[in-house]
């Protein structure tokens, strides 16, 4: 790990990938304590925040996180080293794909279930599914545990194709430029899971948008990225209206 004072920008995202967690944590989106959020600090990603081995998403403060780098070949050796899982991971993904900033890994109930269907395509139903149509990549090669570089090298390259994986029989992962972006991603997809699955269990054929209208909305869902920011600001606010600690 790297031991230093933070930098300016770094404490900002420190403050921000904190807020993450404790909004997930509201949101009852964690599972235990062994999902994982990272973001890149150093510009060729390698260097990255990540939170630390088996505590609770709901008590993380920014001072917790650890600071981790890629080409660290003793990280796993050390006292407070991070899940094995989370490194062999993020470690990777950072390390390869430089451009996604901010990881989000974690199996939210919708999205997770809707992962463990034999088609756990998003279909196109609605506004906010749509903006979801072609725009996730699915992994279907679940075989336990990931703790090893390996399993970081096949995600890189179906995250190299969209910044949504839905991983089957597992959960969800998401990237972003930044974490105001990839937490209203993860938001969103969660919520276009719920709105699916409920459909699916009406037992009533899905009513599907056309493809055209469909990949319309979906543009204009990425004509409409400021409100990201808008959205996690408002998060933020309710967080510190309930005097939580998450930036110390």
């Amino acid at each position: 790990m790297i031991k230093k004072q933070p930098e300016p920008q770094e404490r900002q995202l420190r403050v921000e990938l904190a807020a993450a967690f404790r909004m997930v944590a509201h949101l009852d989106w964690h599972e235990g304590v062994v999902n994982h959020f990272s973001v890149a600090v150093s510009e060729d990603g390698k260097q990255f925040l990540l939170n630390p081995k088996w505590r609770h998403f709901a008590g993380l403060c920014a001072s917790d996180l650890l600071l981790l780098d890629a080409d660290d070949s003793q990280v796993m050796a050390r006292a407070d080293a991070p899940d094995p899982t989370a490194w062999s991971i993020h470690g990777t993904l950072h390390a390869r794909l430089p451009q996604l900033r901010c990881l989000l890994h974690l199996h939210p109930p919708y999205a997770t279930a809707l992962a463990c269907l034999a088609d756990p395509q998003i279909k196109a139903i609605d506004q906010t599914t749509a903006r979801f149509h072609q725009r996730v990549v699915i992994d279907r090669y679940y075989s336990g545990m990931a703790d090893d570089a390996d399993e970081g090298l096949r995600l890189s390259r179906l995250l190299a194709q969209h910044p949504v994986l839905l991983m089957g029989n597992h959960g969800v992962l998401v990237a972003g430029p930044s974490v105001a972006e990839a937490f209203d991603t993860l938001y969103h997809l969660e919520r276009a899971c719920r709105t699916l699955m409920l459909a699916y269990a009406s037992g009533q054929p899905l009513s599907l948008l056309p493809d055209h209208v469909a990949e319309r909305t979906a543009r204009d869902w990425e004509g409409f990225s400021e409100s990201s920011f808008a959205h996690f600001a408002e998060n933020r606010r309710l967080l510190d209206a309930r005097h939580e600690d998450y930036a110390r």
